[in-house]
């Protein structure tokens, strides 16, 4: 499977394409996530492959995009916090700034944000779209951390 083609991502942006030119989604460029990747750029990465996977899946994969581009709007600098607490404390902040920026979410894109960093935290996905994007967070975080999501060409994608 070919990760990355004009298609899929013509497709991708017609669900995100009004979070990507907000504000609020845009200034995650200039918090630090994992090693040599913005918080947007791990958050486009995990949106893009969650909404590939619940296509692939025959889910709504509108609401794992736009709840995979949102799962990290905490808008703070988590190195203000413990780590430990990090893991707790952002998808509260997230979900309550993607409600704002978005005039609500339903109960499916509330999920997603809130249970995205299951096993660790104690929200469950209760939704196959919340799973697809719990499981894109993690698959996206092994291969940043790892340095290889640049091969995967994504880079090239995310940053124009």
């Amino acid at each position: 499977m070919i990760f990355w083609n004009e298609t899929n991502w013509r497709s991708y942006c017609a669900c995100v394409d009004d979070l990507l030119h907000s504000d609020e989604v845009r200034s995650m460029r200039t918090i630090r996530h994992h090693p040599g990747v913005s918080c947007y750029e791990h958050s486009v990465f995990v949106s893009y492959m969650a909404f590939r996977l619940a296509r692939r899946w025959g889910m709504d994969c509108r609401a794992a995009a736009r709840g995979g581009l949102l799962h990290d709007l905490y808008l703070y600098d988590p190195h203000t916090l413990r780590s430990y607490r990090q893991c707790f404390a952002h998808p509260v902040a997230a979900a309550r700034n993607a409600a704002a920026l978005c005039g609500g979410l339903s109960a499916k894109e509330e999920n997603i944000i809130l249970a995205h960093m299951w096993p660790i935290a104690v929200r469950r996905p209760r939704s196959g779209e919340a799973f697809a994007v719990c499981l894109a967070d993690k698959i996206c975080a092994i291969a940043e951390v790892l340095r290889i999501w640049r091969r995967l060409r994504m880079c090239r994608v995310v940053l124009g």
